[in-house]
């Protein structure tokens, strides 16, 4: 009974998903034929065959000789670097503030600080230093993730009730064992948590900082919207801002959601 119930919830859920979405699409249609604003109109709101369009010479045309399937793969190439790179920081510095109550007082101070500076705000910072270089956007993006991600792991490890942790150490475990044998295991649910954070704070860095300043060298997605915009070709710029979306959703619904699923559900540390 509860498991037909549990079914009959999500498939109530999917198609109030479904409905919403044509709505909105319902609307913006209506709103772009209406040509409610006028002149303008067509600039704001093109029609949604024009979006699809535009999708379509994204990938075939692209600007400059250059398919957005180019600026995907760049874009994807600098975020996966940065992630890699700040997720492992995170679990590295974490874990010896786990295990080292005076490198967690320090540490607890630098994310606290940190994690209040926008990554946007340091660019002019980072490019007098570094120059523009594809590695100032990896270090954004580092900096985009590896915060709250700490800040996670971190707070997931406070989470620890200590009669685990006094278990770990009655048979045995100290430092580095008790850090993979307790703390990791029993803070899954904080660090999947940290995973969605960071992961949609450096894709939101990522896109904002190719905005900002684009490298011709390694052109990326918000480069690609930047030009559309220049150019005044708003339905291609429109279907770019598809393609960040689509990208989003497949990487929260086919990775993210899978791992949640097989890890922090499956033991059932959350419904």
């Amino acid at each position: 009974m509860k498991t037909s119930e549990k079914a009959s919830g999500k498939t109530a859920e999917h198609l109030a998903r479904i409905i919403f979405l044509l709505a909105v699409l319902g609307i913006w249609e209506y709103v772009a034929r209406a040509r409610l604003l006028g002149p303008r109109s067509e600039l704001i709101f093109p029609s949604l065959e024009a979006i699809g369009r535009a999708f379509l010479r994204n990938f075939s045309k692209g600007y400059a000789g250059n398919s957005l399937w180019i600026y995907i793969g760049n874009s994807m190439k600098l975020l996966l670097t940065g992630l890699l790179i700040g997720n492992g920081l995170a679990f590295l510095l974490s874990g010896i503030a786990a295990v080292n109550h005076t490198f967690y007082s320090i540490y607890n101070l630098v994310i606290s600080v940190c994690d209040l500076l926008p990554g946007v705000a340091l660019l002019p910072v980072v490019i007098v230093i570094f120059g523009v270089k594809s590695g100032v956007i990896v270090f954004l993006v580092i900096h985009a993730v590896l915060w709250p991600m700490s800040r996670s792991i971190l707070d997931g490890f406070m989470a620890v009730p200590m009669i685990y942790v006094e278990a770990g150490k009655n048979i045995g475990l100290r430092g580095v064992g008790l850090l993979f044998g307790i703390y990791l295991p029993a803070s899954i649910a904080y660090i999947v948590s940290g995973l969605k954070v960071g992961w949609a704070r450096a894709w939101r860095g990522l896109i904002s900082a190719e905005m900002i300043f684009g490298i011709a060298s390694c052109p990326g997605i918000g480069l690609f919207i930047n030009q559309m915009r220049t150019n005044m070709n708003n339905a291609e710029m429109y279907a770019t801002l598809v393609v960040i979306i689509i990208i989003g959703v497949i990487v929260q619904y086919g990775i993210l959601t899978p791992i949640e699923k097989n890890t922090v559900k499956k033991w059932g540390m959350a419904r």
